[in-house]
């Protein structure tokens, strides 16, 4: 779009929203200005400002205010050339294919919308507005109290629900910024319906625009950041550190999809260190989804004996068998085929799409709830699902397309070794420390807000090791509750003394000989405590006699070929039967 009869003056001052005083040629003049916001970062003494003269004779003001200089970048003050730059871009075909008409100022119910365009079959209303604010590259809408924009957004969000496609359109107008977000400092009613519009399904763009002295031209897309600019800003520094700091693991070797999903079920609870050589000996069993899907479930389980909460390696089996049904035996690709898949929520989705494919979707487990509640000054309560899903929402807009991995990657890292829990972040490594607001306020070390769960049940078990001489007794457990199908040492509910132990040894048929007490144990699950107490009973003719659905086995058989939970691991020592990675370390 071209300017015409443009002269170069000096701005002087403002005397109110509508004129302003420019020496033009050695004389002061009094210019019309159609930008009526505040713009007074713009208009400053001695700017260098461009004027328009007026093709009317009769106006009191001959000249209209149309660009200022800011440093070395031009910006256009011209309120009517936003629309007007967006409907020749639209013209171009830049917008989209098959535009039959574009008709300006476009009345839907109380708004008058900018532009209505119809494209085949698709009606679309374009809300334009024009962007002078700026700050460090980041700029803002709008620079003064505007109800009028409100009104607008929100209609556009009622024209979805009858079938328009609706944009708001911001026009940046200058070159070369970060980003747009909604300005919550001069008006959050305005950033917050813009959101909330967002969420209804219309579609907010914003374009940056090169401006001369002689034209202003669309130019290229600039992020928009409804949420949290904050977090846009930490992208850059965190890629950088992640790529130079990130440690050496085993599944970042070949992270295809059927790795990192491995490693990030096997992660989830349990530490790093703990979890390679799981990771390698389950790979080196079962290195496809297909072998997933047809191992049998006692060495699944022996596989992940140690690891916990054995419905994850169920579930994984579940899906593996899906992924053959449904995928041909290959990982799906995108994000919501992977949310499909049983036992994976939006984390393991997240991760899988981000470290695997480079899918930018968020990856929000208890690290990066730690990192982004100490950068935003969080104090909101982590535990609760609606503030894991804000925080999803917040990343999700500011992640890098092209490096998405390493960001979301980069959130979990810096977790795990630098913002650390419990009062002890290393903030002087930190990429983020000039970003994080929680170090600027001195409060990092009481956040994140985590409230206590409620207390765990406390369940009293006595646990039994019977042997005969050669063999012991195990059983298996039921396939559904707690360590489902997993193979336990015999024990019942309560805490038995002595007497009470031997006779029940002598209800279910066996001779006790000689009985030995092995002391206390306590095992921690999600919602249940056990507190035990065992015994160790010798008995005569261990599986002759036996009335119970024992298993007699000798005790190196049971640490080869039967998963026992790591809840009993206080008590197979008795017997030289060691769990999980124990047994690997001999």
């Amino acid at each position: 779009m071209k300017y015409e009869r443009i002269r170069k003056g000096t701005f002087l001052e403002r005397p109110n929203r509508f004129t302003a005083y420019i020496e033009l040629d050695g004389r002061k003049e009094t210019v019309h200005v159609k930008n009526t916001g505040r713009c007074a970062e713009l208009l400053l003494t001695g700017a260098e400002v461009y004027v328009q003269e007026s093709e009317n004779p009769q106006r009191k003001t001959a000249w209209d205010l149309i660009s200022v200089r800011k440093g070395d970048r031009m910006i256009n003050m011209d309120s009517q050339m936003p629309n007007r730059v967006v409907q020749e871009w639209m013209e171009e075909g830049h917008f989209t294919e098959d535009i039959r008409l574009i008709r300006p100022e476009y009345t839907y119910r109380n708004s008058r919308i900018d532009l209505y365009v119809e494209a085949g079959d698709r009606k679309i209303l374009v809300e334009v507005k024009g962007v002078t604010l700026e700050e460090d590259g980041v700029v803002r809408f709008p620079d003064a109290p505007s109800e009028r924009a409100v009104k607008h957004v929100q209609e556009l969000a009622e024209a979805v629900k009858e079938g328009y496609e609706a944009y708001v359109f911001f026009v940046i107008q200058m070159q070369d910024v970060r980003c747009f977000t909604p300005n919550m400092d001069t008006h959050p009613a305005f950033g917050e319906a813009l959101r909330k519009a967002a969420g209804a399904g219309v579609h907010v763009v914003a374009y940056d625009c090169e401006v001369d002295t002689g034209s202003i031209t669309l130019a290229k897309k600039v992020p928009v950041i409804l949420h949290e600019p904050l977090l846009y800003e930490l992208a850059e520094p965190l890629v950088v550190w992640y790529r130079s700091n990130k440690r050496d693991l085993p599944w970042r070797e070949q992270p295809d999809a059927y790795h990192v999903w491995v490693s990030e079920i096997m992660l989830q609870q349990t530490r790093v260190e703990a979890v390679k050589p799981y990771y390698e000996r389950f790979l080196k069993a079962l290195p496809t989804v297909k072998d997933l899907a047809q191992a049998d479930e006692d060495t699944l389980l022996k596989l992940w004996e140690g690891l916990g909460y054995y419905n994850r390696v169920r579930n994984m089996q579940k899906a593996a068998q899906q992924i053959m049904a449904d995928y041909g035996g290959e990982f799906p690709g995108t994000y919501e085929e992977i949310l499909s898949l049983k036992g994976i929520g939006s984390y393991t989705a997240g991760a899988v799409s981000a470290f695997a494919y480079g899918i930018p979707k968020p990856a929000v487990d208890g690290n990066v709830l730690r990192v982004v509640s100490r950068i935003l000054a969080s104090t909101e309560d982590i535990m609760k699902q609606s503030v894991r899903k804000d925080i999803e929402k917040k990343l999700e807009e500011v992640i890098p397309a092209d490096a998405a991995s390493d960001f979301s990657q980069g959130l979990i890292e810096l977790g795990a070794i630098v913002c650390l829990p419990n009062g002890e972040p290393k903030c002087w490594e930190c990429p983020a420390r000039k970003l994080c607001r929680a170090h600027r306020m001195g409060i990092e070390s009481d956040l994140p807000v985590k409230k206590k769960q409620s207390a765990r049940r406390v369940e009293e078990r006595t646990v039994f090791i019977f042997r005969d001489g050669e063999t012991a007794a195990v059983r298996k457990r039921p396939g559904r509750g707690l360590l489902a199908g997993m193979y336990e040492l015999p024990n019942v509910e309560g805490r038995l003394t002595e007497e009470e132990a031997l006779g029940y040894s002598r209800r279910i048929g066996l001779a006790p000989i000689h009985i030995k007490r092995l002391g206390d144990a306590k095992h921690i699950f999600s919602h249940v405590e056990w507190h035990m107490t065992g015994y160790l009973i010798r008995v005569d003719e261990l599986e002759n006699s036996c009335s119970e659905d024992f298993l007699f086995v000798r005790p190196e058989e049971v640490q080869e070929k039967y998963p026992v939970p790591a809840a009993f691991e206080h008590y197979t020592g008795f017997i030289d039967i060691r769990l999980g990675q124990e047994k690997y370390r001999r």
